[in-house]
């Protein structure tokens, strides 16, 4: 070789290397193209083409690049490939047109403010550019740190690029996803509970990541090195939800994530292992989650809905990847969609119990009655003004899941009540077998008090009154409240522990499981409901001891609360409730409110990280073995005052006889315990 050669050589290469160099020195932020990313990370590239299926003909260039070692050209060619594929055509949406306008929303986002579960934080940068993806937010809280990695911020931006068009979402989308999935690396391929590589956020972000790369396939604000990263990325996150996926709604969260991976990623090798895997673990799961009632095992209406979310999700996920699922499971959905349909508010909220939030369930019912054809389910949400009366109810009971809904009508203003005498649930409990809520006039009246928060500064001041007795409307003897029930139910409830008939319901249950308390104790609690009249809860205490007994009522935090002797009236601008203890029994009455010592006491908790004072009644008094305390609950539309009587004919340990008088009625009552059949009601005026 010539001196004149041997110079150009080198100059060759010495020019290359310092290309190379210069790539591999640059910041996280510049790397946009494939060479960028290839220079910087060449291994992640190079480890994609190991998930793909180069076997495929569509994928023939990419092969052929790769078998050549031509590393950007067959990362080229594969972006070239899913800009013009046919997959996820329902995620695909086209170019707007670029404008400067702003949704401020969007651009909170954007200065990285994020508002997770009502609680707003700024998430603060790291020296190397990177946020802080471990940010706890302002309350040290990491349910915060959970839910932010979920990445459901990005729909929220992406939402806002297709409604303005204006290009600084998009720019946000690009280094967001660069940022992440950069720093998230090395993926551990093990069970974890950190911020990142948790189940329930893993499952999040593939969904997401999911819309975002085919919504974006036509536009060039997202650059080819993030198009990548998501692609090296997702064969992680699919790894991960395949082989650490927990049970319950966290499996119908994880599974539809694992099978959004492999439907409209068919190109990874092992997507159809996945989707079987998918459709196997899914249809068993449902099996086992959902009661025949529809109701999901944990009983707590807000993860009914997760799960039923999920459920319809993965169903249209199957569908466009041409995979047949069991007959069963489109009935499932539908059983489920029934279960929320009959139990909603007239207000169109849902059951608040146990770890659920008071969100409404009104348009979500609407779309499963369009779905299902079931005109009696809209009707029963939109209170009478949509669909066709239902031919049964207003009154329902899901015997799988012990839950009676109580209903004068389905008008707005109806009276509704939810008495639960079910097993404590497969997650997400509280202590509260026997609780009563009631709803009259469009309002709630008598409550549970929430789920607060589950770690942080809110959790750790009230998360233990949340779950406990004392936030609900049940006994405590001699100061123990309850503790953890059955998780499951294995037998329906049948016709021995409820009636409903045109005039009343009725629903009867015991519990005996109490903490740390001495001896032996019974607690039998029947409801009486006459529809459009009154509320009778008739509570016997069997024991082998005089106990101390505290009764707890919960209000809503809008009702004003007054006692007078041992009635307690509550008003609302929209009506009045009369709790009235109408035994023998002397118990003095007390009123709570935003109590934090010795013990919390009567706060409330609409929504995750939302709280505030509301009243508690206490009624304190002792109670000699085999006593009964009955309570008479009567609402108005304005005052009460001297419009009902009520008094015990006799009681045993099989039921109590009572007369009650509201206004110019009068009714002579016979209420069992746990036993329907009975049941006595007769018009005496």
């Amino acid at each position: 070789m010539s001196r004149f050669a041997f110079r150009i050589c080198l100059s060759l290469i010495v020019f290359v290397f310092q290309v190379g160099n210069s790539a591999a020195q640059k910041n996280w932020k510049e790397l946009v193209s494939v060479e960028d990313l290839y220079q910087a990370h060449p291994e992640t590239v190079k480890g994609l083409f190991a998930h793909l299926d180069l076997n495929l003909p569509e994928l023939a260039e990419v092969k052929e690049a790769r078998d050549q070692g031509n590393w950007i050209v067959a990362a080229d060619r594969l972006l070239d490939y899913y800009e013009a594929s046919d997959n996820a055509e329902s995620f695909r949406k086209p170019v707007p047109l670029p404008t400067d306008r702003s949704i401020a929303e969007a651009d909170t986002i954007l200065e990285n403010v994020f508002t997770i579960q009502n609680v707003k934080g700024k998430v603060p940068i790291l020296p190397d550019g990177h946020r802080d993806w471990y940010y706890k937010g302002p309350n040290n809280d990491r349910e915060w740190a959970w839910l932010s990695n979920r990445h459901s911020q990005l729909m929220v931006v992406m939402n806002a690029y297709f409604e303005t068009g204006n290009p600084k979402y998009v720019e946000y989308l690009d280094l967001f996803l660069r940022d992440f999935i950069l720093k998230s690396m090395p993926y551990p391929g093990e069970k974890g509970s950190e911020s990142i590589w948790r189940g329930l956020e893993v499952a999040a972000r593939a969904k997401a990541w999911t819309k975002v790369f085919y919504a974006m396939l036509q536009n060039e604000y997202l650059s080819p090195a993030t198009r990548l990263l998501i692609l090296s990325s997702l064969p992680d996150h699919a790894h991960y939800s395949r082989n650490f996926h927990g049970g319950n709604n966290w499996l119908t969260m994880e599974i539809s994530a694992l099978a959004t991976i492999a439907a409209y990623f068919p190109e990874f090798r092992e997507s159809d292992a996945w989707l079987d895997y998918a459709i196997a673990a899914m249809t068993e799961s449902m099996r086992d989650q959902v009661y025949p009632d529809g109701v999901q095992t944990e009983l707590a209406s807000h993860y009914h809905n997760v799960s039923l979310h999920n459920f319809e999700l993965f169903q249209t996920i199957c569908d466009e990847a041409d995979r047949t699922l069991p007959l069963f499971f489109t009935q499932t959905i539908e059983s489920m969609y029934r279960y929320i349909a009959r139990a909603v508010r007239p207000d169109g909220h849902r059951i608040l119990n146990n770890d659920g939030d008071r969100g409404s369930d009104r348009s979500l019912i609407l779309e499963g009655a369009e779905k299902f054809n079931r005109p009696d389910w809209a009707y029963i949400a939109s209170n009478g003004s949509e669909g066709s009366r239902p031919s049964d109810g207003p009154s329902y009971f899901f015997p799988w899941a012990g839950q009676l809904i109580s209903r004068s009508g389905f008008d707005s203003l109806a009276h509704w009540s939810f008495f639960d005498i079910g097993p404590w649930g497969s997650g997400h409990q509280h202590n509260d077998k026997l609780h009563l809520s009631v709803a009259a006039f469009g309002k709630d009246f008598l409550v549970d008090a929430g789920r607060f928060a589950y770690t942080g500064a809110v959790a750790e001041k009230f998360r233990p009154y949340a779950r406990s007795s004392r936030g609900h409307n049940v006994l405590l003897i001699d100061g123990k409240g309850q503790a953890a029930g059955p998780t499951h139910a294995s037998t329906a409830l049948n016709e021995k522990y409820v009636k409903i008939s045109d005039a009343y319901d009725f629903a009867s249950q015991s519990f005996d499981r109490f903490e740390e308390l001495e001896g032996e104790a019974t607690h039998i609690r029947s409801l009486f409901y006459l529809r459009g009249k009154f509320w009778v809860v008739a509570d016997r205490i069997h024991s082998d001891r005089p106990r101390e007994i505290q009764a707890l009522w919960h209000w809503h935090p809008d009702v004003q609360v007054e006692v007078k002797e041992e009635q307690v009236i509550g008003k609302q601008k929209e009506g009045v409730l009369s709790l009235s203890l109408i035994s023998p029994a002397v118990f003095d009455a007390f009123l709570i409110k935003g109590q934090e010592v010795p013990e919390i006491q009567g706060w409330y908790s609409p929504e995750y990280n939302l709280y505030e004072p509301n009243v508690a009644t206490l009624f304190e008094g002792s109670l000699e073995p085999d006593q009964s305390l009955v309570w008479l609950i009567v609402p108005a539309e304005s005052d009460l005052e001297g419009a009902f009587q009520a008094k015990i004919l006799s009681e045993n340990d099989s039921q109590i006889e009572m007369e009650v008088q509201v206004g110019d009625e009068t009714w002579h009552l016979v209420i069992p315990f746990l036993d329907s059949s009975k049941v006595k009601l007769t018009k005496t005026r």
